[in-house]
C-alpha cells in the first residue's frame, strides 16, 4: 500500500504484480496536445504517476485524437481479454476526480474484470481507425 498526498492508501502495481497476478495495463499519451500546457490546469507528471500507483503505464507519442486531450487508454488484462475485453479509450481527462476513478477503476481489474462505472462512459471515445498506407 501507499499513501496518497491526501493520506489515503493505494495498491501499487508494481507490488501486485510481482506477486504473480498482471493487472490491466495504461497507456496515456503525452505528445503534441494531451500532456502539453495545451491543456492549461492538468499537472501532467502527478496525473501519470497517480495512474502508475493502479497499473504499469506506459507513456506514448500521439495517439491521433488531439481534440479529445488527454487520451487515456486503458488495456485489459489477460483476464479481461480472455472475457473478451477491448482496450477503452478515455477522452478530456483533464480533471483529477476523473483520474481517481480510472485509477480505482484498474485496481479493480479493469475491462472485462470490473464493468466501466458509469461516470467514465462519460469520458469514453471511439479510437482512431487505422490508417492505410499506400505500397
Amino acid at each position: 500500500m501507499l499513501a496518497t498526498p491526501t493520506g489515503r492508501t493505494t495498491h501499487d502495481a508494481r507490488a501486485e504484480a510481482g506477486a504473480g497476478k498482471v493487472p490491466c495495463r495504461i497507456v496515456v499519451c503525452r505528445d503534441c496536445c494531451c500532456g502539453s500546457p495545451k491543456v492549461t490546469g492538468v499537472d501532467h507528471t502527478a496525473q501519470t504517476e497517480r495512474l502508475r500507483t493502479a497499473a504499469p503505464v506506459r507513456v506514448s507519442d500521439c495517439l491521433d485524437v488531439c481534440d479529445q486531450a488527454n487520451v487515456i487508454v486503458v488495456l485489459p488484462s489477460a483476464e479481461g481479454r480472455v472475457a473478451g475485453a477491448r482496450p477503452v479509450w478515455l477522452g478530456l481527462v483533464n480533471d483529477p476526480d476523473a483520474t481517481e476513478d480510472i485509477a480505482a477503476w484498474a485496481r479493480a481489474g479493469g475491462p472485462g474484470v470490473a464493468p466501466l462505472p458509469d461516470i467514465l462512459d462519460l469520458y469514453a471515445i471511439t479510437p482512431p481507425r487505422r490508417r492505410r498506407t499506400a505500397s
